[in-house]
């Protein structure tokens, strides 16, 4: 095989593996939902109040640690209801279905 066809050959596969990729911000949006829904879920439970609802107030994306390790979304998520407000971060692996609180700060009163 020639010089040029196998660069050509290159260029195509290369071309198609980014058609398919996307970004890290459509990534980090695609899992906000399910990442507020998760510090929402430890949060309605750990604050007794099944009317609270959550925010996102930050994230990243973290890199895998090792080579070929897991990509993973981080979240930090407000919670707040019943006069009581608490953050969460939550983890996301991506282009999986699941997310979890791994952390949060105190269930603290509002304005207290």
């Amino acid at each position: 095989m020639s010089k040029s066809l196998r660069l050509l050959l290159l260029g195509g596969v290369a071309a198609l593996l980014a058609s398919g990729c996307q970004n890290t911000a459509q990534i980090m949006t695609q899992d906000n939902n399910k990442a507020v829904d998760a510090a929402v879920q430890r949060g309605r439970f750990e604050m007794g109040c099944p009317d609270a609802h959550g925010t996102v107030l930050s994230s990243n994306m973290l890199q895998p640690a090792l080579w070929g390790g897991l990509e993973r979304a981080e979240y930090t998520i407000g919670v707040e209801g019943c006069d009581k407000r608490a953050t969460y971060i939550v983890v996301c692996q991506v282009d999986s279905p699941s997310c979890f609180a791994v952390s949060g700060s105190g269930n603290s009163p509002i304005g207290k």
